[in-house]
């Protein structure tokens, strides 16, 4: 984490000063915000605004579309749900008429957990409103979810394919929809939402207003934002794809073989009380989850091939504490907010550099420090490069010292010791071999070997006095053959 000259040519200036420890942080009071909003923000705990927040909550409360760029937990959701419940007071009201609630605020997430957890944050942002919140992602029931939608909503969190399936079922009407964000629009890009994105977009009104947020922005969100938003105002507060600073990083050079043992060990010494380690395939997340639970801790996986129930589940009991280690694959890289986790492990390196990002920003969130370890084998570094061009940053591979841990074999006990002396003391007695048992005597075999009087071998004899062979003699059972004349075919007698 040392010299970065790389970092020394940034464009973004300005908001490098914006973020400078020496500068208080503004604080949410000073917003035009309304009292409702402002206490159900104090309920949260916040006071100060974050860097995303302070800059990015005017420019939408102007009314202008936006793409914000921050590191992974710095508060974006709070940046554009606070202003977008703010701009959406004026149609709060108590009616229990669906038509008087229609969706104007339109938010969508690549994940299914994104999507829950942005949901959730909108619920305690408008708790002291009259404003409807609803959340739609698949692999659970849609009867639910079509309920809710058709008693009235104003603000939707979706995944994009549950979202079209509701639309093509006319359980929701997006005709009326003021506001668009795209929440971790790079990863929806990554999993192949675009075309999904497209034809959400299609349904939508042309005057509205759009704002873009993620940890990174690659040159296909570029090109999606010059398609659908308009004349937006970029806001990034910090390096494109930098990783936080309050991260501890680590790349330890492990065998394949050895990596669990890695793990194990760093838990160990660092007094880890939980731990979130990525693995690459659904597989190797379960796989790994049952070895670490052979070893003692208490675990659990998270993948795409659990039920959203399972999932859900599985997220909650490590969030409260009940899990020591969660298992996950990317699916949790993105946007997931827990709250004080310790550490983050990579036992398999990232197949896309700038997952590398977005996983270890799942620790050291919101200015608390963190613990990133990234464990790499031969065939790993090649990954490791592609990471070190993006973060624009030296990666020194660290050796990897492991405590003698295994069982040693006790040491032998000599004959007349209770106890092991010093190797210098020790006299070892010769090894006691107990003596064979005499074979059991026969008479029989014992006697020596005499030949016969005759000299002659049987079988030579049984040659020379062979008896005349006897004609066989037929069973009485076996009929005689009758004579048959010759003129019949038979043969002459």
């Amino acid at each position: 984490m040392g010299d970065n000259p790389c970092c020394m040519n940034e464009t973004p200036t300005a908001d490098a000063e914006t973020v400078t420890p020496a500068a208080p942080a503004p604080l949410f009071s000073s917003l035009p915000l309304d009292a409702k909003l402002l206490r159900a923000v104090a309920d949260q705990g916040y006071a100060s605004m974050t860097p995303i927040q302070a800059k990015a909550i005017p420019i939408v409360l102007s009314g202008r579309d936006v793409m914000g760029a921050a590191q992974t937990g710095t508060g974006k959701t709070a940046a554009f749900s606070i202003p977008l419940l703010q701009k959406m007071l004026r149609h709060e009201n108590a009616s229990a008429s669906p038509a008087r609630h229609p969706v104007r605020a339109l938010v969508l997430a690549p994940t299914r957990e994104l999507a829950d957890q942005v949901a959730a944050n909108i619920l305690g942002y408008a708790r002291h409103t009259k404003l409807r919140t609803a959340v739609v992602f698949g692999g659970i029931d849609m009867k639910p979810q079509t309920l809710q939608l058709k008693a009235g909503v104003e603000v939707l969190v979706a995944t994009p394919g549950r979202l079209l399936d509701h639309i093509e079922a006319k359980n929701c009407v997006l005709n009326q929809v003021e506001y668009v964000v795209l929440d971790e629009a790079d990863r929806m890009l990554d999993i192949g939402f675009l075309p999904d994105l497209q034809r959400i977009l299609s349904y939508l009104p042309k005057q509205r207003q759009t704002l873009l947020f993620s940890a990174t922005f690659s040159p296909e969100i570029r090109r999606l934002s010059q398609s659908y938003l308009q004349d937006p105002v970029v806001v990034e507060v910090a390096r494109p794809n930098a990783t936080a600073t309050t991260v501890e990083q680590h790349f330890y050079n492990v065998g394949d073989d050895d990596k669990r043992r890695a793990v194990r060990q760093v838990l160990r010494q660092r007094e880890l009380s939980q731990a979130l380690v990525f693995v690459n395939s659904k597989l190797g997340a379960a796989r790994l989850a049952r070895s670490f639970e052979r070893d003692g801790l208490k675990t659990t996986a998270l993948h795409g091939d659990k039920s959203q129930d399972e999932r859900l589940k599985a997220l909650d009991a490590f969030k409260r504490g009940e899990v020591e280690v969660l298992v996950a694959t990317d699916v949790a890289a993105r946007g997931l907010d827990i709250a004080d986790l310790p550490a983050v492990f990579n036992f398999d390196v990232p197949f896309n550099a700038e997952d590398y990002v977005h996983r270890i920003g799942r620790t050291g969130r919101a200015g608390a420090s963190g613990l990133a370890v990234t464990l790499v084998a031969r065939d790993d570094l090649r990954l490791v490069g592609d990471i070190e061009k993006l973060i624009k940053k030296k990666i020194e591979l660290e050796p990897f010292e492991f405590e003698d841990d295994r069982p040693r074999r006790p040491p032998r006990r000599m004959a007349d010791d209770s106890e092991p002396r010093a190797m210098s003391e020790r006299t070892y007695e010769p090894a006691y071999r107990r003596p064979p048992e005499p074979r059991p005597k026969d008479p029989f075999f014992d006697q020596p070997y005499e030949p016969s009087g005759s000299g002659t071998p049987a079988w030579e004899a049984s040659k020379t006095a062979a008896a005349p062979v006897a004609r066989p003699v037929a069973s009485p059972n076996i009929r005689s053959k009758k004579k048959t004349a010759a003129l019949l075919g038979g043969t002459p007698g």
